[in-house]
């Protein structure tokens, strides 16, 4: 279990992209128990493992998971989130996600004529690729402008601002992936 524990903890420090000194701060536990911990070594008593779960913001449950994440997780219907809604009927729906960082998200976006969303940048690193099943995406990257047909991908960077948009008289589209590091 002490391994188990270790990678957890080491895993969701990374994801936060604290230091070691950052979360013996917040979690109110010495820096020297949580590198004997993120080692394996050691035997943290409860106090310890909840102070540190607090800190990260997952429940005990997740820091004693002896088991590795699952080969698998599968996302039905029903967990698919509408995260974005346009004004005229458009959506942008997470499908998936992976957790913690570097995550992958995968989304499907549908935009209706003259729709626009703009997106902000994402961390540095962030890459994304999008495929356009129907329509014209008008993407927008950094200040440059591309015409993507249904049928082509594209790859590109997500930490700098950005854009998708539907300039065309019928619906638009498509799938993104976004890999942010």
């Amino acid at each position: 279990m002490g391994e188990a524990v270790a990678r957890t903890v080491r895993a969701l420090r990374a994801g936060h992209g604290w230091s070691l000194d950052e979360l013996a701060g917040r979690s109110g536990v010495s820096k020297g128990v949580l590198v004997g911990l993120e080692q394996g070594r050691g035997n943290p008593n409860l106090g310890t493992l909840i102070r540190i779960s607090d800190a990260l913001g997952v429940p005990l449950t997740r820091l004693v998971q002896v088991e590795e994440e699952p080969p698998v997780r599968v996302f039905r219907p029903e967990r698919h989130v509408v995260l974005w809604e346009g004004a005229n009927g458009g959506t942008g729906t997470l499908l998936a996600g992976s957790d913690p960082r570097p995550s992958l998200e995968l989304w499907r976006w549908e935009l209706r004529p003259g729709e626009v969303r703009e997106s902000d940048a994402h961390v540095p690193g962030t890459k994304e690729i999008v495929y356009v099943e129907a329509g014209t995406l008008t993407l927008g990257v950094d200040g440059r402008t591309d015409l993507l047909e249904a049928g082509t991908a594209a790859v590109f960077v997500g930490d700098r601002p950005h854009s998708y948009g539907n300039a065309a008289v019928g619906d638009l589209r498509f799938v993104l992936a976004v890999l942010d590091l």
